[in-house]
């Protein structure tokens, strides 16, 4: 059965570009599937029946899982069927009755220009060559609503301070080059100048990631998340992460009258009904809710 779920993942991966943390998570929702199927002595994918489903669905509310995840787990076992029956793997699909669940979908927080503005100063307060990196980083984000996988996966020729652009390739290796405000391009131009040769020192080879942990080497995702939570906590915000940047740029561009296909494009977006839920997030970051039917497998805030 793992199998199958190896070769359903690597599908995903060329048909979808879906990512390393989104695979993951799908590989999980999978193996707890196989695992209750096996402790009821089912070891084929087509001998699972309807009611078998069913009793998964309720095996999770009974362990009171969240909404969002009973619904994406859903999602995930429904995909994997129609998977495997145009695989030919099996001839009827058990799921193929079963709605997938609604949950609440709030429209994303967003930062104030106010708080942004705060954030921006921060690093500055006491300007080591990290927090100069931090104040580039941040800067960018904000500027180009990038997702921080393609801000950690930058490298020096990404970036084009000339023509005041970054080229980054996004999901489904679909690639956009986005224009930089004018303090995003001081605050990277100091960053190169000043900071990034003396993180590189600590580096046994030479790295050609734009942005590189006290190692000299490529800061990751995770580094760069506890970075921001510091600073965070320096502005008594509790939830500020990469995504509340890439947020806040969609929210204030939209609310200072950009069109939405721009933003679209900008954030790289497949579906336009992804960007359209920025539309509703006022620049004084206030949520609302609404029920929604989760897609199947989308990979692509």
């Amino acid at each position: 059965m793992e199998e199958q779920i190896s070769a359903f993942l690597q599908h995903l991966a060329e048909k979808r570009g879906l990512s390393v943390n989104t695979a993951a998570a799908y590989r999980t929702d999978l193996e707890q599937f196989v695992t209750f199927l096996h402790e009821r002595g089912i070891v084929e994918w087509s001998s699972v029946s309807h009611d078998d489903v069913l009793a998964f669905l309720l095996f999770l509310r009974e362990r009171r899982y969240a909404n969002s995840t009973v619904a994406r787990r859903t999602a995930a076992v429904k995909s994997f069927y129609t998977f495997l029956r145009s695989e030919g793997i099996v001839q009827s699909d058990p799921t193929e009755r079963i709605d997938s669940p609604k949950v609440d979908r709030y429209t994303p927080h967003s930062l104030t220009p106010n708080q942004v503005d705060e954030l921006l100063e921060l690093p500055l307060r006491n300007p080591t060559p990290e927090r100069l990196r931090d104040k580039a980083m941040i800067e960018l984000l904000y500027a180009t609503g990038l997702r921080v996988s393609e801000l950690v996966a930058l490298n020096d020729r990404d970036l084009n301070l000339e023509s005041e652009s970054v080229r980054c390739v996004g999901k489904a290796a679909r690639e956009r080059v986005l224009p930089l405000t004018a303090s995003a391009v001081t605050a990277v131009e100091e960053y190169l100048d000043i900071a990034r040769s003396q993180l590189a020192r600590s580096a046994a080879q030479k790295s050609d990631s734009l942005f590189l942990n006290h190692r000299g080497k490529r800061l990751t995702r995770q580094g760069f998340w506890l970075i921001l939570k510091g600073y965070a906590q320096e502005l008594g915000i509790d939830d500020l992460t990469p995504h509340t940047l890439r947020h806040s740029f969609a929210s204030h561009m939209l609310s200072s009258g950009a069109d939405l296909r721009s933003v679209q494009a900008l954030l790289g977006h497949a579906s336009i009904s992804t960007t359209q839920i920025y539309q509703q997030t006022g620049t004084n970051g206030n949520q609302s809710a609404r029920a929604v039917e989760v897609p199947v497998l989308d990979d692509d805030e």
